[in-house]
C-alpha cells in the first residue's frame, strides 16, 4: 500500500533561468567546467542575498545580452525535458497497483461514451481526450490534489470539458456512480434521477462539478481570478486560503483562444504561486493539427515565460533518458528541436518503423542509437505525459511556493492506447464508438478480463468492469483520497450564515435627494457605500470595477476601502494630496481590473461562487458601462449561471441615449434583450434610488436570506448617468409591484379620456412630463406606470402560458402586468431608451391597445434632447403617439395628432426638449 499523506515533498524550486542553464551542460557543451562556475556562482548569490535578487541580476543579465545582440530565443529552451533525470524526486506511490487501475478508468470511460453512442441513442461523447491525458489527471488525483476535508482546505481544480467520461468512470469505481448512473450519460432528463451531463455542468450535478469548462478560454480565465481570489480572501482576513492550490487542465488547441492568453500578466504580476495550468500538448485541434508547421510547445513556452512565468516541459517518458544521456554530438536534440508537429503527428499514425527511418534515421548518430532496438521498442518510447514519474516531477515541482505561477506542458498522443485508428489522427476528436477489433484490442492493452464472447454478443454494451469494492485496487485509491481531504471533484454548498443588513440602512436611498439632482448611478453608488460600511455584513461585498471607477462617482471608495494589490503600494502617488487620492493596499476591498471586463467577469465569478468553493458567502458586485457587458462576455455570464454565482451586475451609463456624446460603440440600447437569454438573471430598470433599494434588498434576500429557497440568481441592473431629482419613497409604495416589474406611479384623474403611460429606468420622467403635456394641453388624463423590469413581467408571463397549458384541468392563472392593468382604462403607451423589443416583450399579456416606441437604430454622438428626438422617444413623441391611439379608438379629434406633430415639430431633431446635459455619473 501506499505512504501516508499527500506527499508534497520540499524541494529547492529552480527557476527558468536555472532550468535553462541546466540544459546547456548536459549537451554539447564548449567548457563545462566554466559553465558550472557560472552556476556555482549564481548558487552562491542565492544563498547569500536571496531569489528576488538573483532574479534582479538575472533580468539584468538578459537586458544586457538583448542590447549585445546575443539574447537569441532566451525564451525557448530545448525539446526536453525541463527537470533532468537526477532531479526529479522520488515517486511517492506505488506504480503498479496505480497504473492498474487507471485502466480500467480508461476502459470504463471509453465504454461510457462507446454506449451513449449505440444507434437508438446516439447522443455522443469525446473518447479520446480522456484517453490521451488518464495519466495527467492520476498523478494528480492520486497524488496532488486536495480534497474539501484537508486540514488546508480542498484545490480547486479546473477539468477539461471533453475529459468528463473519466471523471465519471474514476468516480464508478470510487462507489459515487452506480452502472445505471454511467449508462445515463448525456441523456439527463430521459435517464434521471442518473443522467449525467455532458460536461462539468455544475448547475446540472450541483454535488460533483464544482467548475464549468468546455466553453473554451472561460476556463485558464476563471482559473487565474480564482486564484488570485484565493489570496484576496486571506489578505482580508476572511479566510486562511495558503494551502489551497488552483489547477487548470487545457488543451493546447485551447490556448488559441483570446480569453486563455489574455490574462497570464495578472498571475505574474499577483506572483500567483498557488496557480499552475497543465496544458494537455497532444498537438491537435478538433480538426487537425494546432501547428502542423510550427511547434506549439515552444510557442506557448515562450509566451508563458515571457508573461512572467515558470514554465515546465514534460516532453518524453523514461524511455527516452538513456538516448538523451547518450547524445553526446547533440544530435538527437537538434532532430527533437527541429521536428514539426504534423511529423510528430505523424509518427503517431504510423509505426516504430516509419519513426526508425524518418526521425532517427536523419543523423547517423541518431540511427545508430537505435540499431539494436526492435520496431516495437521504438514504437512503445512513451511521450512525456503518459509517464507517471516524469508528470509527478512536474507537478512536485509545480507546487513549491516560489512567486510565481506555473504551467506544466505535458506532450501526449491523443486518443493514447485506443489503437491505430484513434491515436494521433486527425478526426478522433469526433469519433464516439469502437469496432469490435478496436475494442478487443483495448481490452487486451488494457488488461481487462472480458472475454471476447462478451464484447461480441452486444458490441453496444460492453460491460464496464470493476475488480470490486475490496480489491487491492480499489482500497489504494481509496486510501489515496483519504489521505488528500476527500473527493474531487466534489461540489459543497454549506456556506457560513450571513447577517444581512437591516432595513435601516436602506432608508437614506429612499428618501431621494432633495434640492439635488443625482443618477440612478448615483443612487446605487451611494447605497453601496453603505452596504460596504455595514459593519456586520460590509466585509463581504465585493466591488468589482474595470478602469471606470471616476467615472461612475466611485472614486470616493479609494481612500477608506482601497484597491487590493498584493503587494500594496510602493511608489509615491502623483494625487496623494487629493481627499479622493488613488490608494492601493494588501488588504483592499475594491478589486480594481483594469480595462479588462473579460477579467472583471471572471473576478466575479470567483467572488459569487465563494460561497460553495470557500463556504465563505460573498457579494460581488460588478460595474461597468452596459454596452460592454453582455455583448462583450456573454459567455463568461453563462459559465457563471453554470457554475450558479451570486450577486450584482450594474450596467451603468445604461441606454442609447443618456450617454451623448461618446456615439455608437457606447450607446446600449440592447443589453436587456442580452441579459433576457441567461435564466439564471434578474433584470431591472429602475427609474429612482427608492426603487433599487427595494430590489438590492430583496436581491440580497433571495441570496443569502434565512427562508430563501431559490437562491442561484444573478441580478442585472441598468443605471444611468443623467441626473434628475430623485423623488422621496411614497407613503403607499407598492413593494411587490416594484419586485414583480411594475407599479403605478402616478394617476392622471377621471376627467377626459384615459391612457396609460409605461416607461422604464430614465424614460419614466418622460412619461410623467408627457402625462402633464397631455393633461394642460390636450385634456387626456394619463396614468403614469415605472416598469421596473419588462423582463420579470415577460418570465412571469411566460409561466403562467405554460402551466395553463400543461394543467388545462385547473383554474387558469392570469399573469402579473394583466392583472396589474386589469382596470386601467385606454390604449397604453411604451417609450424605453431601448429598443422597442424591450417593452415590446409583454405585449401578448395586456389587455388593451398597445404602443410601443423605441431607439430601433444606430446610436449617435448628439445632445440627448436631440437623440431622443430623432428616435422618437421623447417626451413629445410619447404625447403624439398617445393622441394618435385615442383618436384611432374615437376618444379625441381625428385631427389631433397631426396637430400635435407640426405644434412640436416632431420631425426636427432641433425641437427636442427632452432630458438635460448635465451629469457624469
Amino acid at each position: 500500500m501506499c505512504r501516508a499523506g499527500p506527499k508534497r515533498l520540499p524541494v529547492t524550486r529552480v527557476t527558468n533561468q536555472e532550468r535553462m542553464s541546466a540544459t546547456v551542460d548536459k549537451r554539447n557543451d564548449v567548457d563545462p567546467e566554466e559553465t558550472a562556475e557560472w552556476v556555482e556562482s549564481y548558487d552562491d548569490l542565492v544563498k547569500a542575498r536571496g531569489r528576488e535578487r538573483a532574479r534582479q541580476i538575472l533580468d539584468e543579465l538578459n537586458a544586457r545580452a538583448g542590447r549585445a545582440a546575443t539574447a537569441g530565443d532566451s525564451l525557448v529552451t530545448d525539446y526536453v525535458n525541463t527537470i533532468s533525470v537526477e532531479d526529479e524526486p522520488e515517486f511517492a506511490g506505488n506504480e503498479e497497483i496505480e497504473r492498474r487501475y487507471r485502466s480500467l478508468i480508461r476502459w470504463n470511460a471509453a465504454v461510457l461514451v462507446h454506449r451513449a453512442q449505440r444507434p437508438d441513442i446516439a447522443v455522443g461523447g469525446h473518447i479520446s481526450t480522456y484517453a490521451g491525458a488518464a495519466t495527467l489527471y492520476e498523478v494528480g488525483l492520486n497524488h496532488f490534489f486536495r480534497g474539501p476535508d484537508h486540514p488546508g482546505g480542498g484545490d480547486q481544480v479546473f477539468f477539461q470539458g471533453h475529459a468528463s467520461p473519466g471523471m465519471y468512470a474514476r468516480a464508478y469505481l470510487e462507489g459515487r456512480l452506480s452502472e445505471e448512473d454511467l449508462n445515463g450519460f448525456r441523456q439527463e432528463k430521459s435517464k434521471a434521477p442518473h443522467g449525467l451531463s455532458s460536461y462539468p455542468h455544475p448547475r446540472l450535478m450541483p454535488g460533483f462539478w464544482q467548475f464549468p469548462t468546455v466553453s473554451m478560454g472561460i476556463g485558464p480565465m476563471n482559473a487565474i481570478y480564482q486564484a488570485q481570489f484565493n489570496r484576496y480572501l486571506r489578505a482580508r482576513g476572511i479566510k486562511d486560503t495558503s494551502s489551497q492550490h488552483v489547477w487548470a487542465f487545457l488543451g493546447d488547441g485551447e490556448m488559441d483562444e483570446p480569453e486563455s492568453r489574455g490574462l497570464l500578466q495578472l498571475a505574474a504580476n499577483d506572483g500567483l504561486d498557488n496557480l499552475t495550468f497543465v496544458i494537455n500538448c497532444n498537438l491537435q485541434r478538433l480538426d487537425g493539427p494546432v501547428r502542423g508547421n510550427g511547434k506549439i510547445v515552444q510557442e506557448l513556452e515562450a509566451f508563458f515565460r515571457g508573461a512572467g512565468w515558470d514554465v515546465i516541459k514534460v516532453m518524453w517518458g523514461r524511455e527516452w533518458d538513456p538516448l538523451l544521456a547518450a547524445d553526446t554530438t547533440g544530435d538527437l536534440v537538434k532532430i527533437m528541436n527541429e521536428t514539426p508537429d504534423g511529423d510528430y503527428q505523424t509518427y503517431k499514425g504510423e509505426s516504430g518503423g516509419y519513426i526508425r527511418e524518418h526521425f532517427f534515421g536523419r543523423s547517423r548518430a541518431t540511427k545508430l542509437m537505435v540499431k539494436d532496438m526492435t520496431d516495437a521498442q521504438i514504437w512503445n518510447m512513451k511521450r512525456g505525459g503518459h509517464d507517471y514519474r516524469k508528470v509527478y516531477a512536474a507537478y512536485h515541482a509545480a507546487t513549491v511556493h516560489n512567486g510565481r505561477p506555473t504551467v506544466v506542458l505535458a506532450k501526449t498522443v491523443k486518443g493514447y492506447g485506443l489503437g491505430h485508428n484513434f491515436e494521433a489522427r486527425n478526426a478522433t476528436h469526433q469519433m464516439k464508438k469502437l469496432k469490435v477489433d478496436d475494442l478487443k484490442a483495448f481490452r487486451d492493452q488494457m488488461h481487462i478480463p472480458i472475454s471476447d464472447a462478451q464484447i461480441e454478443a452486444d458490441p453496444y454494451n460492453v460491460p464496464y468492469y470493476t475488480p470490486g469494492p475490496d480489491s487491492e485496487e480499489i482500497q489504494y485509491m481509496l486510501e489515496r483520497r483519504r489521505a488528500l481531504g476527500g473527493w474531487v471533484p466534489e461540489r459543497r454548498n454549506s456556506p457560513k450564515s450571513v447577517s444581512l443588513p437591516d432595513t435601516k440602512l436602506y432608508a437614506v436611498a429612499k428618501k431621494g435627494s432633495g434640492k439635488q439632482q443625482a443618477a440612478t448611478t448615483m443612487a446605487f453608488v451611494r447605497l453601496l457605500r453603505d452596504l460596504m460600511r455595514d459593519k456586520g455584513f460590509g466585509q463581504r461585498v465585493v466591488p468589482i470595477i474595470p478602469d471606470e471607477a471616476r467615472t461612475f462617482g466611485m472614486d470616493s471608495f479609494f481612500p477608506t476601502a482601497m484597491i487590493y494589490n498584493p503587494k500594496g503600494q510602493n511608489y509615491t502617488a502623483v494625487d496623494r494630496e487629493l481627499f479622493l487620492a488613488y490608494k492601493e493596499s494588501m488588504h483592499g476591498q475594491l478589486l480594481h481590473t483594469g480595462i479588462n471586463e473579460a477579467g472583471s467577469f471572471a473576478a466575479f465569478t470567483a467572488a459569487g461562487t465563494s460561497y460553495a468553493t470557500h463556504g465563505e458567502p460573498m457579494i460581488p458586485v460588478y460595474i461597468f458601462y452596459s454596452m460592454f457587458g453582455f455583448q462583450r462576455t456573454g459567455d463568461a455570464m453563462w459559465a457563471a449561471m453554470d457554475q450558479m454565482a451570486r450577486g450584482f451586475i450594474v450596467g451603468a451609463t445604461a441606454g442609447r441615449t443618456t450617454l451623448t456624446g461618446e456615439g455608437l460603440q457606447h450607446a446600449d440600447g440592447h443589453s436587456p434583450i442580452l441579459a433576457s437569454t441567461n435564466p439564471a438573471m434578474k433584470i431591472y430598470d429602475p427609474a429612482f434610488g427608492y426603487e433599487i433599494a427595494h430590489i438590492v434588498e430583496a436581491g440580497l434576500e433571495q441570496m443569502y436570506g434565512s427562508d430563501s429557497e431559490d437562491r442561484n440568481w444573478m441580478y442585472y441592473l441598468t443605471v444611468y448617468n443623467e441626473p434628475i431629482s430623485q423623488p422621496a419613497e411614497p407613503a403607499d409604495v407598492d413593494v411587490e409591484g416594484i419586485l414583480k416589474g411594475i407599479h403605478k406611479i402616478s394617476s392622471g384623474g377621471e376627467n377626459g379620456p384615459k391612457v396609460q403611460l409605461l416607461g422604464s429606468g430614465v424614460s419614466v420622467r418622460w412619461a410623467q412630463e408627457a402625462a402633464m403635456v397631455l393633461g394642460s394641453e390636450w385634456g387626456v388624463s394619463a396614468d403614469v406606470w415605472s416598469v421596473t423590469s419588462w423582463n420579470e413581467l415577460r418570465r412571469d408571463g411566460l409561466a403562467v402560458e405554460k402551466h395553463n397549458f400543461l394543467y388545462p384541468d385547473e383554474q387558469a392563472q392570469v399573469p402579473y402586468v394583466t392583472r396589474k392593468l386589469a382596470d386601467a382604462q385606454g390604449p397604453i403607451v411604451a417609450s424605453t431608451d431601448y429598443v422597442s423589443a424591450v417593452p415590446d416583450g409583454i405585449r401578448q399579456y395586456l389587455p388593451n391597445r398597445f404602443a410601443t416606441l423605441g431607439a430601433d437604430s444606430y446610436g449617435f454622438s448628439d445632445t440627448r434632447a436631440a437623440a431622443r428626438r430623432f428616435f422618437h422617444i421623447d417626451v413629445h413623441s410619447m404625447v403624439v403617439r398617445a393622441l394618435q391611439e385615442l383618436a384611432a379608438a374615437g376618444e379625441v379629434p381625428a385631427s389631433a395628432p397631426k396637430e400635435a406633430a407640426e405644434r412640436y415639430r416632431l420631425l426636427d431633431v432641433n425641437a427636442g426638449t427632452t432630458g438635460n446635459a448635465g451629469g457624469d455619473a
